[in-house]
């Protein structure tokens, strides 16, 4: 690794973009003071490492981070042991303590996942330019920003769990997703995690004995490990684990939703965020137990001989697993479907409806915010032929999933949204609020507060064809429009709305209620109003705007789905 790419990951390549101010700085000591606006005198040295700077207690031996720009920051801390070899399948394990200090200034290795062709010379790389370091089943760790060490202080918690569905990702795959700046202003730890995904993390071996009985959802276990970690140690890192919020985007979004169904959770968690992310059940086990004998004997093994599954080599597991899986649906008669996701086994994770008063009796019951963004799938930012499409070509371009309802969908999202193109009705109905309706209208069960957001901003990129699109709501509410400058052009612009919708995720964090910010007053949301949050320059209130577009779809299941 050359000095310039290690410059770039510890942080320092964007220092200039990190408050939203030009140039951002830190006095010439650890302990000098940040002016009001985040930044300081340019000339003063930023960074400070040493055998005495950055020093933190865990349970398992110490950590040694950094301190930039005012924000102490250790990365690839480990929750958990290596699960190679005899682990794999298994629940997480705690790690070996250790006695030396422990390095703490590098990511984490990424969880095993498919990692063939994810930089292609493309505009996608150039607007998310994902980042992705060293892969391995050796990949329980964690990164946390703070303000402070152990001062004692009861910092509110953020625990961030990354995108990617529930088969790829990881906690830093993205410069939005950077603790740094929302940790320094907003006065919170940062974490976020990594965890198994894919056939590694949810394949259900459990027809196999009792030995397999969680292995369709030790990815979810690993979460539920690493919120322990948070529980046990966040004080040394100057935070409260009686005030812990999660929070994650798509796939991470659905994660929330499954943690704050699990009885393991209770008392781990405090509140919750799902961003552009939702579900109200996990997969049902008749299958995941029958894909797990698929995989058996798509490795040519009998029942007795299992545990070899634990040797194969774990890129060389996902593929016969993912080919396992493939033949399972065809044998079905059906289209391929997710198959490595958390599995209702009635006791991680509940058999039921999330939410529902079966389900939630032994669940945390916590507040909970709900957004999506207006073009979630937007499906034109590299291609401007579509720009002028007409309502009668997005009606045939969304026939085949729609058959004999596309015309009656797309001319019910026209009356609801007159001033939209077509091709932005378009981008629209491929990104239904569907199916995060459903979910706050099942978290409404609880009697828990729940808000539900709406983000329309579109950046002034590609001729403005990116739109409100999948991802780039998150380096709003973290304060890094400026950071992830390839999903905002960066400026004051988007840094507006970034301060407000940072200053509700701060006020929710601390007390259950986003209000008290420069947002408008955001009422609690009812499944007979639907109020919604509308998250733009101008941000306003709107009771259900979309209810007769979305009643279009009758029964069919839409929305998304991380």
């Amino acid at each position: 690794m050359d000095r310039r790419q290690f410059v770039r990951n510890i942080g320092l390549g964007t220092v200039a973009l990190s408050t939203g101010n030009l140039v951002t700085a830190c006095s010439s000591t650890p302990s000098g003071t940040h002016s009001a606006n985040g930044s300081v005198d340019n000339n003063e040295q930023f960074l400070f490492i040493g055998d005495d700077i950055a020093i933190a207690q865990t349970k398992y031996g110490k950590v040694q981070g950094y301190l930039l720009n005012k924000v102490y920051t250790f990365l690839g801390i480990p929750y958990g042991a290596d699960t190679s070899g005899k682990n794999r399948f298994m629940p997480p394990q705690e790690p070996q303590p250790w006695t030396d200090v422990r390095p703490a200034v590098f990511y984490g290795n990424t969880a095993p996942q498919n990692m063939d062709n994810r930089w292609p010379n493309n505009y996608g790389t150039f607007s998310d330019h994902w980042n992705y370091w060293d892969v391995s089943e050796d990949c329980l760790c964690l990164n946390v920003w703070t303000p402070a060490l152990a001062d004692g202080k009861k910092r509110p918690v953020l625990v961030w769990l990354h995108g990617g569905g529930f088969t790829s990702g990881s906690g830093i795959e993205q410069d939005g997703y950077h603790g740094e700046n929302i940790s320094r202003e907003g006065d919170i730890v940062f974490c976020s995690i990594n965890h198994r995904l894919g056939p590694i993390g949810f394949s259900d071996l459990s027809v196999f004995g009792e030995k397999y009985k969680n292995s369709g959802n030790v990815g979810m276990l690993d979460i539920i490990a690493a919120l322990h970690w948070v529980h046990d140690n966040i004080a040394n890192f100057g935070g409260d684990p009686n005030n812990v919020t999660i929070m994650g985007q798509s796939g991470g979004g659905s994660k929330v939703c499954t943690v704050a169904s699990m009885p393991a959770a209770k008392g781990l968690i405090h509140k919750a965020v799902a961003l552009s992310g939702s579900t109200v059940g996990a997969q049902n086990r008749k299958d995941t137990r029958k894909i797990g004998e698929y995989i058996l004997k798509e490795a040519g093994l009998a029942a007795s001989q299992v545990d070899k599954l634990q040797e194969i080599p774990w890129k060389e597991y996902l593929e016969l697993a993912n080919r396992a899986s493939a033949k399972y649906w065809a044998d079905q008669g059906e289209k391929p479907r997710r198959s490595f996701s958390p599995v209702a086994d009635g006791e991680n994770i509940p058999l039921g409806e999330f939410f529902s008063s079966e389900s939630s009796a032994n669940a945390p019951h916590v507040p909970m915010i709900f957004c999506t963004t207006f073009h979630e799938w937007n499906p034109n930012r590299g291609d401007a032929s579509l720009e002028n499409i007409t309502k009668s070509q997005v009606v045939e371009k969304i026939k085949d999933a729609y058959g004999d309802k596309a015309a009656g969908i797309v001319e019910a999202y026209a009356k609801c949204f007159p001033d939209k193109r077509p091709v932005e009705l378009w981008a629209m109905i491929l990104s239904s609020r569907v199916r995060v309706v459903k979910a706050a209208n099942a978290k409404l069960r609880q009697g828990n507060p729940v808000y539900v957001a709406w983000f329309g901003w579109c950046p002034p990129l590609f001729n403005g064809r990116m739109r409100a699109f999948h991802c780039s709501d998150i380096c709003f509410w973290f304060k890094n429009t400026d950071r992830m400058f390839t999903h905002t052009g960066g400026g004051k612009v988007p840094r507006a709305l970034s301060d407000k919708m940072s200053a509700a995720l701060l006020n929710f964090m601390r007390t259950g209620d986003p209000n008290g910010g420069s947002l408008p007053t955001w009422p609690k949301y009812t499944a007979e109003n639907g109020e919604v949050m509308i998250l733009n320059n101008t941000c306003e209130v709107q009771n259900d705007p979309d209810r007769e577009a979305r009643a279009a779809f009758g029964d069919i299941e839409v929305g998304i789905r991380g």
